[in-house]
């Protein structure tokens, strides 16, 4: 009985395929993509390699004028989870984009919202764009923009037995490539920034565009005299907005540092829909956020 444990082979330009050699040898039929991973859904096949930009809206108005902006169609995974996803083209290269909406307000959803594009999509940059309320009179006017590749986290804190409340602000700073990014548009366009809006019932279609930090936490903040704001301005004179999400994206991005691939960069673009004071409401979330969207758009030749 004769057993056949190999190839042989003659002649010149042999190719094989779908066969395996050896003891026991099995043939694997899974497709890997060009990053080296699994293929193993529809999505899987579209994306080839990462995505380029993940954004992640916490608004439906947020989402709405991403999509808009962007032209984005809505993807439904098989596990059940909605994307929106596109491509923007610049004179270098083409762009691929994809959003998500977390399913509420907070830096724990973020996070959540950040690991299902990670799961999903795997983007070499998360993009947080929205709304935030503005808390330095000059700069973050509302229908402004602030980009931030600075954020400082203000919740932890230490309170005393007399009920002094010592706050313990973490602060960090976006990867070298991508702040070098937002200056580069900056020095394109000056600061600050003065771009055309669409035309709006609320404020001039023109609004101004800002780099400084951005205040995160867990707090809406609706009072002008509020020790959070107070506690801000003084850690940080460039700190112009505030918001609920920005700490958790950070985090995210500090936690997922220690694995071997490459770490995404971070945005944050916040278009300014209130003053974090008394007069704080809904009125200009729709300005607000489709000023954040343009302005996503037009830093994507800068971010990619």
């Amino acid at each position: 009985m004769t057993t056949n444990r190999g190839i042989s082979n003659r002649g010149d330009n042999n190719n094989f395929s779908g066969n395996a050699i050896g003891d026991h040898a099995q043939v694997s039929m899974t497709t890997l993509s060009r990053a080296g991973t699994p293929a193993d859904s529809e999505a899987g096949n579209q994306r080839g390699t990462a995505w380029d930009i993940g954004v992640v809206t916490i608004l439906s108005e947020e989402l709405r004028a991403v999509i808009r902006e962007l032209n984005l169609e809505r993807h439904k995974e098989p596990g059940g989870l909605y994307f929106y996803r596109g491509s923007y083209t610049t004179p270098e290269s083409t762009i691929r984009i994809v959003a998500t909406q977390s399913q509420s307000q907070g830096q724990r959803s973020t996070m959540a919202a950040l690991e299902n594009l990670r799961r999903h999509y795997a983007p070499q940059l998360w993009a947080l764009v929205g709304v935030g309320g503005g808390i330095h009179d000059e700069h973050a006017r509302i229908g402004n923009v602030i980009v931030s590749t600075d954020i400082v986290y203000y919740e932890n804190r230490k309170i005393n037995p007399l009920g002094d409340v010592r706050r313990r602000g973490e602060h960090r700073q976006a990867p070298a490539p991508i702040v070098h990014a937002v200056n580069a548009f900056f020095a394109d366009h000056g600061t600050p920034a003065r771009i055309k809006g669409q035309p709006s019932d609320h404020a001039s279609t023109r609004f101004e565009v800002y780099p400084g930090v951005i205040g995160s936490g867990e707090a809406v903040i609706a009072d002008r005299d509020s020790e959070i704001r107070s506690y801000l301005t003084n850690y940080h004179e460039k700190v112009l907005a505030v918001d609920m999400e920005a700490g958790g994206l950070s985090q995210y991005w500090q936690e997922n540092s220690v694995h071997g691939e490459v770490n995404p960069g971070w945005i944050v673009i916040r278009g300014v829909s209130d003053n974090a004071d008394e007069e704080k409401g809904h009125g200009h979330h729709e300005l607000a956020a489709q000023n954040a969207a343009t302005i996503l758009r037009r830093l994507l030749p800068y971010l990619c």
